[in-house]
């Protein structure tokens, strides 16, 4: 389905943190270049006729200061808005409050600079015990399998077709790969790396079904 290895080294991944709105906050941040305009990319990823053409329907009203909503996921509230340099937005999911910063740029190669940052209060994130950043780099990692398929085909995904491709060995090399990607980008922000690799292994496990 895809070149495995190309897609893992595409992404770059960093593990970091900052005061966010008064509290200590944890960031994990994943990038890549698409082969695509600025515009296409805002397009993709803020056109409600087109979002779910690559991750999930999503109802509500996408505009500065409105609330969304991903069919079976998180929703939240747009708190920035900058066509087509990027947005901000809460991210709330199974009672839990985190944010995620959208930029996008012209890359120097070509192309379009994707950088998203998920940003959640160190008091607010009890999963980075038992997880650590690989917990939602690998999810947004998967999620971004379909964009890259969506942006250079233009061809909406089929969700059922990536879920079974997440079920196939394939689909557990990459979160296998990516999971390990995010072990090295803990160990480089400071972690002990048995402490990280306890992690890494765990969010395999989880992603992959194979907990316990």
């Amino acid at each position: 389905m895809i070149d495995v290895a190309q897609r893992i080294n595409a992404v770059r991944r960093k593990v970091g943190s900052r005061v966010f709105k008064a509290g200590e906050a944890r960031v994990v941040t994943v990038s890549q270049t698409y082969d695509s305009t600025v515009e296409d990319v805002w397009d993709a990823c803020t056109n409600p006729e087109r979002i779910p053409r690559w991750f999930l329907p999503v109802s509500g009203e996408l505009r500065l200061g409105g609330r969304y909503q991903l069919q079976g996921n998180a929703g939240g509230t747009i708190e920035r808005c900058d066509p087509p340099k990027g947005f901000s937005a809460t991210w709330e999911y199974d009672g839990n409050v985190s944010w995620i910063e959208l930029r996008l740029t012209e890359a120097p190669e070509g192309g379009t600079r994707f950088e998203l940052d998920h940003i959640i209060h160190v008091e607010d994130d009890a999963r980075w015990a038992e997880f650590g950043p690989g917990a939602v780099g690998v999810g947004w990692e998967l999620g971004f399998v379909a964009l890259t398929r969506h942006l250079s085909t233009g061809a909406p995904v089929d969700p059922h077709e990536g879920m079974a491709w997440v079920g196939s060995e394939e689909g557990r090399r990459f979160v296998t790969l990516s999971s390990d990607g995010w072990y090295e980008a803990f160990v480089a922000a400071g972690e002990d790396p048995a402490v990280a690799r306890a992690k890494a292994d765990r969010t395999t496990a989880a992603y992959t079904g194979a907990e316990g």
